[in-house]
């Protein structure tokens, strides 16, 4: 059995983070188009992406484009020209949601079934290998028996799973709060984090169960000690979380999953990695100094109390130490790896999180505000604190932090009538005169073919095989190792295997994902064209209604969540039937009204809303 590729999935919002990425040991990159990819303010120019194309390929790393947003009528042309765009500038896969695209005249390359479009069954994965995707990305909350039975079922499917990063409270592609709240679509790259707001929760009869508190804050996902377990259970892409995120961060995530990954297919050899090149590092990668608002790994293995955070959205960093005493102007702490302009943060007595910078560190001693330590004395007194900003740290991987290197086998030999010079899979053979040398050359060669300076090689193995002791000058060696180097690369750009992809046209597989024999459509299909309405037609529905963003319905649901606040609060009638109550309202500051409902036999809570009586 051939061994099986493991990809490693990094986030670039722009060029810079998506060369950083594949320097610190990427093997593919996912990217935003200039238009309809689902973080409106990460969009990237046809020449960027060319660029990092180029770059990527050398080394073997894909690149996959967003292209997941839903669509309107007026944009399927525009989208249809940009798929094109893409594939002839060496794109390697679009991922994607409205299905409008599968009735487009797409060129012939790779699809990617984004979570955006829900994918949670092995019936839906079966559908969508059915009509050509290639790679789907699941939703984040299933757990590890739910990737590997679809694993099972549909195993010709590639699976991507997200590994890291900051999660969204509803299955993603069925959230509607920011469009309902704010009319910006989360389903047109427009999010504006309404599951970040503080909320009130209360129930019918008054009582406050929660005040200001950030109910649907969930931390960020941390799987890096189930990466072995995923690998197992079927998944093939393992995907960092980030489009939006700064350089940095990038560098930093990126190359501590690269060293993860790197001690298991050490070990397993059944699983390969899919792209070339060492990545060397500058720092030592640790994921709790970058952006995260405290680790979870969600629901992979079942329901926990640790997913959730409610004490703010922002970044708590990395845990440090407690704080031993307070002073006037400072606080002291029982470490002393602190520096000058750090940021530190704790959450105090009433569970919200307080934070500020450290003006000088003396050892154990921080000074920072006389008014932040007056204002917060007795939540200090003792407080865990983290560093949610390492000066050090950032100005290191705000320097060129990670080099990539591919090893190159060098051989020379002696030909009839002059040299051959095979670098790795490129030979090439020089005609020369051959000349006697009065002293040893050996060394000397393998020195001069060993230099490869600013190139994408770094020597591994050098042999010189030779019929006699030759001189050949170090400026001919230096040049011939420059054209076969050369030779290489231009080999690498032509042979670049293409994966393309056979469309169905207008065929399209029915399908029993409805589950009647003639299923109605709400507006949670997300139907915003006529065209996918067309596909959703043909697949057997046969009421469709349009999308949230074309016709908000007066009553419905906002989110589907498998984050329960019933649960949370101990209030879960699994484990406390008599102490449940009944009906439960979130409040936001603004006075709006959020009804939830609780799905017990599916464990699915809705944030519900209802202007049907406004």
């Amino acid at each position: 059995m051939k061994p099986r590729p493991i990809e490693l999935l990094s986030p670039a919002k722009n060029l810079e983070c998506g060369i950083a990425a594949i320097d610190h040991g990427a093997d593919a990159v996912y990217i935003g188009a200039p238009r309809f990819g689902a973080r409106a303010a990460a969009g990237n120019s046809l020449e960027d992406l060319k660029t990092l194309t180029d770059y990527a390929h050398l080394f073997g790393v894909r690149i996959y484009v967003t292209l997941n947003t839903i669509l309107f009528d007026n944009e399927l042309a525009e989208a249809e020209q940009m798929a094109w765009e893409l594939y002839r500038i060496g794109v390697d896969a679009l991922i994607v949601q409205d299905l409008a695209l599968l009735r487009l005249d797409l060129p012939p390359i790779a699809l990617h079934a984004s979570t955006q479009m829900d994918n949670r069954s092995a019936e839906k994965v079966r559908w969508l290998k059915e009509q050509g995707y290639r790679q789907t990305v699941l939703a984040r909350e299933l757990s590890l028996n739910d990737i590997q039975s679809i694993h099972e079922e549909v195993p010709e499917m590639q699976l991507e799973v997200f590994v890291h990063g900051a999660l969204c409270v509803s299955y993603s592609g069925q959230c509607f709060a920011s469009q309902y709240c704010f009319r910006r679509s989360a389903n047109r790259g427009e999010c504006a984090q309404f599951c970040r707001l503080p909320f009130s929760m209360i129930d019918d009869e008054g009582h406050v169960w929660a005040k200001n508190r950030h109910l649907l804050s969930l931390k960020d996902m941390n799987r890096s000690a189930s990466l072995e377990k995923l690998m197992d259970a079927g998944v093939s892409s393992f995907k960092i979380e980030g489009r939006l995120k700064d350089v940095s961060y990038v560098k930093n995530v990126t190359a501590f999953y690269r060293q993860q990954l790197d001690a298991i297919l050490c070990r397993r050899k059944e699983y390969i990695r899919p792209s070339e090149g060492d990545s060397t590092f500058t720092f030592t990668p640790n994921p709790s100094k970058s952006f995260n608002r405290g680790f979870t790994e969600y629901f992979l293995h079942g329901r926990t109390d640790d997913i959730y955070s409610f004490a703010s959205p922002k970044s708590v960093g990395e845990p440090m130490g407690e704080v031993k005493s307070v002073l006037r102007d400072s606080i002291v702490v029982d470490t002393p790896l602190f520096h000058n302009g750090d940021g530190i943060c704790f959450i105090d007595d009433k569970g919200e999180l307080q934070g500020c910078r450290v003006n000088r560190a003396e050892g154990e001693r921080l000074f920072i505000e006389p008014s932040f330590i007056q204002e917060n004395r007795m939540g200090l007194r003792h407080a865990f604190l983290f560093r949610n900003y390492d000066i050090e740290f950032e100005r290191t991987l705000g320097k060129p932090s990670a080099t990539r290197r591919i090893p190159a086998d060098i051989t020379l030999r002696e030909v009839s009538f002059g040299y051959s010079l095979t670098f790795n899979d490129t030979t090439l053979v020089f005609p020369c005169e051959k000349e006697e040398a009065r002293t040893p050359q050996a060394d000397n060669i393998k020195t001069q073919l060993s230099k490869l300076g600013d190139t994408i090689f770094k020597a591994r193995n050098v042999e010189v095989l030779l019929s006699g002791n030759r001189f050949i000058p170090s400026s001919t060696l230096s040049s011939w190792r420059r054209q076969v180097v050369e030779a290489s690369l231009r080999t690498k750009r032509i042979t670049r295997p293409l994966e393309l992809t056979k469309r169905k046209g207008e065929e399209i597989v029915p399908s029993t994902i409805g589950g009647t024999p003639f299923p109605s459509l709400t507006y949670l299909g997300n139907v915003a064209n006529h065209t996918s309405a067309n596909v959703f037609r043909q697949m057997g529905y046969r009421h469709i209604e349009p999308a949230f963003e074309l016709k908000q319905p007066p009553k419905g649901t906002l989110m589907f969540c498998k984050h329960c606040l019933r649960y949370a609060f101990g209030l879960c009638p699994k484990q406390h039937p008599k102490h449940t109550p009944q009906n439960l309202t979130l409040v936001s500051n603004d006075g709006k009204r959020f009804p939830l409902r609780f799905d017990c036999k599916q464990c699915i809570m809705q944030v519900d809303f209802d202007d049907s009586h406004a």
